[in-house]
C-alpha cells in the first residue's frame, strides 16, 4: 500500500487542478491518441503544474493500460490517477497500472441518479450503497489516495446522494467528486449543491471536494467556479475544453479566470499560465480537433483586434481592450519574419520564442521542412512555423503508412486524375485513379492502395497566414463500425495536405481497431 495522501488543501485559497484530457477528452468521437501522443502530453502538463493527471481508464482496452502505466513512470509531480468502475476488477487493473508511480490516485464511479440507477445498472439504492461501500473500501484498501464520484450527481435526489457521499467518505475516500455528467446544472445550483454536501456530510472537511463540469449548455467554467466559490477545492478540466459531446470545462479558462479576477476569485493555482498555447497546441495536433477561432485564451483571435477603435485603443494603452497580457498565456510579441537565408541558430531561436523545445531529430527533421516551404514562400511567419512543428508531431515514424509522392492532372476538362505513391509497411506503392476533383481523385487513390469501409464524415481546408502562397491546413475525420478517427496535415500544396490528413487519419484508424471495449459492469 502506497502511503501517499493529499492535503485536503494546501491553504484557504489553493485550488487542484485535475486534467482529464487523456481519459475524458480522448472520449470525443475521433480524438484516440497514440502512447506516444499521450507521453508529450503528460510530460507538458507535468511541467506547467497540473496537480494531477487522468491518464486512462486501465480496463477500457490494452492500450489504455499501457498509457497509465508508462505516464506513471515518467511523471515528476503530478499525482497519477487511473479511473475504474464500480467493480473489483476494474479498481485491481487501475492499480496495477498505476504500480510505478510516485503519487498514485484511484479513483472509482458509480451512477447515482434515479436515471443511471434504473436504466444503467439496473440497481437499487440498496445495492447501490452494498456496491460503494464494497469498491471504496477495496479501493482504498490498495491506495491511500481514492477519489469517489457519483456520476450524474446533479440529477440525483438530494438525500440519496448525501447518503452516498457519505458512505464513500466513511469508506475512506479522500477526494469526493461531484459531476455534472450531462452538463444539466447552472451556476447557482452548482454553488448550492456544494454547499449542502459541505453542510450535511460532516466528513468533507478531511477530504477534497472535486467538480467535473460538462458544457452541454456552456456552463462548464461558470459551474465549476461556482462550486469552488462554494468550498470546492479541485476543478476537473481538459485542455481546450476536449470532451464527450460538447466538451468539458476548459482547463485554460479557470484557470485564467481565477489569475485575472483575483479580486472576486480570490483563488489561485500552480498553473505556469506561459506554457498554455504549447498544451493547446499540442492537444489540439494529436487529436485531430481545431481550436475554434473565437476560443476564449487560446483561439487564434483572443489576441486579435480588427474594429477601428479598439486598433487605436490598443495603440495608446493595450489595457482598453485587452484584459491579459498575450506573454502570460504563451504568445509572444516577436514580429521577426523567417525567410530561405535564415540559419539553424536563427530557427531555434524562433522555435524557443513559440515555446518549442524539440529534440535534435524532430529539430533537424522540421528545419528541413522550414527551407522547402521558405524556398516556395517568400516570408515565414510564426503561424507557418507553427503548422510545421505540429505536422511533423502528427506523422510519426510509427505510422504504418506515408505519402512519398503526389501528382495531379485536372482542370476545365474531364475527371481529374492523381498518381499517389504511398509507403506502407516499409514497402513504396503506386497507384493511378480518376475522381471528381482532385481531391476526390487523391482520396480515390488512397482507398485503392489501402482497402477499408470508412466513411468521410469531414473535410476541411483552412489557410495558416494569409496570401495565395499560404500553408493550408486540412483536417479529416472518418468513421468506420462506429470508430471515429480525426487526421490533420499541412502543406504549402493543399492537395498534398489533404492527402497527407487522410492517411493520418488511417493510420489512427488502425490504432483504433486494436481496441476494445470495456468488459460488462460485474
Amino acid at each position: 500500500m502506497t502511503s501517499q495522501t493529499d492535503s485536503p488543501r494546501d491553504s484557504a485559497d489553493r485550488v487542484l487542478i485535475f486534467d482529464t484530457t487523456m481519459r475524458d477528452g480522448e472520449q470525443s468521437p475521433g480524438a484516440t491518441m497514440t502512447l506516444e501522443e499521450k507521453l508529450q502530453i503528460a510530460v507538458l502538463l507535468d511541467e506547467m503544474g497540473v496537480d494531477i493527471i487522468e491518464a486512462g481508464f486501465p480496463i477500457a482496452s490494452d492500450g489504455d493500460f499501457e498509457a497509465v502505466t508508462e505516464i506513471s513512470k515518467v511523471l515528476q509531480n503530478a499525482v497519477t490517477c487511473g479511473l475504474a468502475r464500480a467493480s473489483k476488477g476494474d479498481i485491481e487493473r487501475a492499480w496495477s497500472a498505476l504500480q510505478h508511480a510516485r503519487k498514485p490516485r484511484i479513483h472509482t464511479f458509480i451512477g447515482t441518479s434515479p436515471l443511471h440507477r434504473e436504466h444503467q445498472l439496473s440497481m437499487s439504492k440498496a445495492q447501490v450503497l452494498d456496491k460503494i461501500r464494497e469498491t471504496v473500501t477495496f479501493a482504498r484498501s490498495l491506495c491511500d489516495n481514492v477519489q469517489w464520484s457519483p456520476m450524474d450527481a446533479t440529477r440525483t435526489e438530494e438525500d440519496y446522494l448525501v447518503e452516498t457521499v457519505a458512505l464513500a467518505v466513511e469508506c475512506g475516500a479522500t477526494t469526493i467528486n461531484i459531476p455534472d455528467t450531462v452538463g444539466y446544472t447552472a451556476p447557482r445550483e452548482s454553488a448550492q449543491l456544494i454547499s449542502m454536501l459541505h453542510q450535511k456530510v460532516p466528513g468533507l472537511k478531511n477530504c477534497i471536494v472535486a467538480t467535473h463540469c460538462h458544457n452541454d449548455l456552456g456552463m462548464a467554467t461558470a459551474n465549476a467556479l461556482a462550486a469552488v466559490e462554494a468550498g470546492a477545492r479541485q476543478i476537473e478540466c481538459t485542455i481546450n475544453g476536449l470532451g464527450e459531446r460538447a466538451g468539458n470545462t476548459a482547463l485554460e479558462e479557470v484557470v485564467m479566470a481565477m489569475k485575472v479576477r483575483r479580486d472576486i476569485l480570490p483563488y489561485r493555482t500552480d498553473i505556469d499560465t506561459t506554457k498554455i498555447m504549447k498544451a493547446s497546441r499540442l492537444v489540439s495536433t494529436v487529436s485531430g480537433f481545431s481550436v475554434q477561432y473565437n476560443k476564449a485564451i487560446v483561439g487564434k483571435n483572443a489576441f486579435a483586434h480588427e474594429s477601428g477603435i479598439h486598433q487605436d485603443g490598443m495603440l495608446k494603452n493595450a489595457e482598453t481592450f485587452e484584459i491579459m497580457r498575450p506573454e502570460d498565456v504563451g504568445l509572444t510579441e516577436s514580429n521577426l519574419v523567417m525567410g530561405k537565408h535564415s540559419g539553424r541558430a536563427a530557427f531555434k531561436d524562433k522555435l524557443a520564442q513559440l515555446g518549442y523545445d524539440i529534440g535534435d531529430n524532430a529539430f533537424q527533421e522540421t528545419f528541413v521542412r522550414f527551407k522547402a516551404l521558405a524556398d516556395s514562400k517568400k516570408e515565414v511567419y510564426d503561424d507557418d512555423i507553427i503548422a510545421l512543428i505540429e505536422d511533423t508531431q502528427t506523422s510519426t515514424v510509427h505510422d504504418r503508412m506515408q505519402l512519398v509522392d503526389l501528382s495531379m492532372i485536372c482542370g476545365t476538362r474531364g475527371p481529374a486524375t492523381a498518381t499517389l505513391v504511398m509507403e506502407i509497411d516499409g514497402v513504396e506503392h503506386r497507384h493511378e485513379t480518376t475522381g471528381n476533383g482532385p481531391v476526390d481523385a487523391t482520396f480515390n487513390a488512397v482507398k485503392a492502395l489501402v482497402p477499408h469501409t470508412a466513411r468521410l464524415k469531414l473535410y476541411q481546408v483552412h489557410a495558416v497566414t494569409d496570401g495565395t502562397d499560404a500553408q493550408a491546413e486540412v483536417s479529416v475525420r472518418l468513421e468506420e463500425d462506429g470508430k471515429i478517427v480525426s487526421g490533420h496535415a499541412a502543406n504549402a500544396d493543399t492537395l498534398v495536405a489533404s492527402g497527407r490528413a487522410y492517411i493520418n487519419a488511417l493510420n489512427k484508424l488502425m490504432v483504433r481497431r486494436e481496441k476494445t471495449l470495456p468488459r460488462q459492469l460485474k
